[in-house]
Parts: C-alpha cells; structure tokens; sequence
C-alpha cells in the first residue's frame, strides 16, 4: 500500500534515528522548528524592542488562529497561554458559583492537572465536584456521565480522548446535556487535536483547550484556548493581564477589557514557544485531520491485532470510534517493559492502569508497528526487563 504521508517523514530527524511512538506525550519535532527559532532569535538580536510592534505582542492572537483551523474555530476565537492550566484557571475565574449552581462534573478519569485546579477552587467552600466513576479505569460510562450533569452543575470540564486509554468521549452527547441544563463546556482536546477531526463550532462547544506538545508537533509552552464568540463580551476573567487591557499601553490603574476575544489574554506572553509551536500546525493543517485519522485508525487497529497475536492484552477501546490516537498493551511488568524499550530507541511510555502507550502518527512507517511488537516479545521473553522492575523503573 503506498502511504502518501509517509512523505513528510523527513521533515522530522527524530524518526530516523528511533522508532518514535509517542506522540501522544511529545509529538516529533519538525525540522522547519530549527529554523523557526533560528528567527526568533535573529528577531530578538537585530529588532530588540521593536519586535515586539513589529509582530510579537499579537502572536497569541495570529498563531491562534493557525492552531484554531485545526479545531474548526472561526478567526478571532483562539488565543494562545502557557499551558491548559492556566487556561483552565482563567475560564473558571468567568464564573461567580451560587448555591443553586455550584457543581463542577467531571469524570474520575480526567486528566490530575485539570482536576487540580477545580479542587483547590473547590477548598474555598463555593464549589462542589461530582467524579463520574469508570467502572474499568480504562473508560467512562456515557449514561453515567450524563446524569451528573444536572441544573445545579456549573461547569462541565472534560477530556475528548482520555490520556491514559485513548477512550474517545461523545462530546457532542455531553455538551447537548450540559447546555440542556444550563451548564457551560470545558473541552480539553489535548489528546484529539491533531488525530481526531472535531468542529468546535459544529459542537457548539464553549470553550476548547489544549497544548501543542503532543498530536500537534509544536513542542511545549504553547497553550490553546477557544471562546465561543458570543461569549466574548459577556464573561470577564478575574485571571487576568495587562494583554487583556482595552488600550494595554495605556497603562491605566483601572481594568477595562478588550472588547474582542483579546480579554482572555493574560500577561507577557512566551514568544519563543509560539514561534516554536508554528511549524507543527502549518504542516497538520496542510495534511488535514481527516487524512491524519484514516491512517491512524488503520495502524491503531494492524497494532492492536499484532499485540492480541503475540499474547498481550490491549486495555484501549477496540471499537475505532470509540479510541483516539493511542493503543495501550498491558503486561504484568509494563513499566519496566517500557524502559527497556527506551533504552532499545523504541520510544513509547507507560502509565498505571493502562499498560504501554504507543503512538503510530502520520510520519509512523507499518513496518515499524512490527517492530515494535517483536522487540516488546523479545523483550518479554527473556526476561530483560527484569534489572528495571528490581531497580523500581517507572516511566
């Protein structure tokens, strides 16, 4: 079979000396990144303080709309942050909770970071958390998830693909539910952006976050978060910035916020991770998702037989529609099993309850698929994980 995408391998240097399946954690650096920085920092060096009117101040807004036609945003409704986090942090601060409307749902299996944040919120006694429970840590009963959502629910902050299964969630169920009730949508797309096609604006969904670290080769420190347009001016984030300002260099004593999606904005921002994060978006906009997701559902599934074959347990959902970008394969000694394969350039990483993680991507050759289930049996039978789990390896 020829595999047209296997054209843009050479575009990331990482894949030629290992066999790279973790783009789940951090996607292959494109070698266009190289020359990305090589600017930024010739910019900084001959510009100085002029780059900043020169095209620097508004790349949280310009680069996020090149990261927002990979989620379907419209222009206008994506700016760029550190981190989910933060991102996290800011949508929250938009909300002032009542007793009548307090609750925050989320599912057991949500992603510790983003749970982090609501519950040290949650410590000052105005919000309440509902865990949904996973019967199997592996997936998220879609009923069970829907019935938390009541009148009383707030916010609804829930991953797309969950990180550590790849258990692909019905948004578009969970966010008809949410705005049924009254309750606004968090969706954390950072393990969907770049492996699963989704429109923001054909879900209706309020906000979107994510970063670029991982399906989106843009390395880190490049947080994304989407506001749907109506809401631009109807919520103020108590998180805030002098990038938020109307007139920012005014530098008034008094907040007036800008009167576009630029209020959600927040302090100076991380340059050097937005020229960074650039190279990667370009080259998964020209791929396209759609495209991006044909080839992985067929080397998810060629993997998922290889693994069943050669004995191991596959945890992550068998059902394509129901999986994202990543097969997780269980073994008794899973954690040193991945360290082994690190130290053998077969880079994959392990997470309790899952097993494995490997992830084929658009630049993945089929061949390597076999490689990397040949070199895990090889492994598994003689043993040679065994001087990691003696040393406690975890990964």
């Amino acid at each position: 079979m020829t595999d047209e995408l296997l054209k843009w391998r050479r575009e990331f240097p990482i894949v030629d000396k290992t066999v790279y399946l973790i783009s789940h954690s951090l996607g292959a650096m494109p070698r266009a990144t190289y020359h990305r920085l090589h600017e930024y920092a010739e910019t900084w060096a001959t510009r100085g303080v002029r780059a900043w009117a020169e095209g620097w101040w508004k790349m949280p807004l310009t680069v996020g709309d090149e990261v927002g036609r990979i989620i379907g945003a419209e222009p206008g409704a994506t700016v760029m942050h550190q981190n989910v986090s933060i991102c996290q942090s800011l949508i929250l601060s938009c909300f002032d909770p009542t007793p009548k409307r307090n609750k925050i749902v989320y599912s057991e299996l949500n992603f510790p970071s983003v749970m982090y944040v609501y519950e040290a919120h949650a410590r000052e006694g105005k919000l309440r958390i509902e865990q949904v429970k996973s019967d199997d840590g592996i997936t998220v009963p879609l009923e069970r998830m829907l019935a938390a959502i009541d009148e009383e629910t707030l916010l609804v902050p829930f991953s797309h693909v969950l990180f550590k299964s790849a258990f692909l969630q019905d948004a578009k169920a969970i966010i008809d539910r949410a705005h049924e009730v009254g309750a606004t949508v968090v969706l954390d797309a950072y393990q969907s952006a770049g492996t699963v096609p989704f429109n923001v604006k054909d879900l209706g969904v309020d906000f979107a976050t994510g970063g670029s670290v991982k399906w989106l080769c843009g390395g880190p420190g490049a947080g994304y978060l989407y506001i749907r347009p109506d809401l631009h001016t109807k919520l103020e984030p108590k998180t805030t910035g002098w990038m938020a300002h109307e007139e920012p260099f005014a530098f008034a004593t008094e907040l007036r916020y800008a009167p576009d999606v630029a209020r959600f904005l927040h302090g100076s921002p991380a340059i050097p991770a937005l020229y960074a994060a650039q190279s990667g978006y370009r080259i998964i906009n020209e791929i396209g998702v759609e495209n991006i997701r044909a080839k992985s559902v067929r080397q998810t599934t060629r993997l998922i037989a290889l693994a069943e074959e050669a004995g191991f347990t596959v945890t992550s959902p068998k059902d394509p529609a129901q999986r994202g970008g990543t097969v997780t394969v269980m073994h008794e000694h899973a954690a040193a099993l991945a360290t082994e394969l690190i130290n053998r350039e077969f880079i994959v990483d392990y997470r309790p309850g899952a097993g494995v993680r490997i992830s084929p991507h658009f630049y993945t050759k089929d061949e390597e698929l076999e490689l990397i289930i040949e070199e895990m049996k090889s492994i598994r039978d003689s043993h040679a994980y065994a001087k990691h789990e003696a040393a406690g390896a975890a990964f």
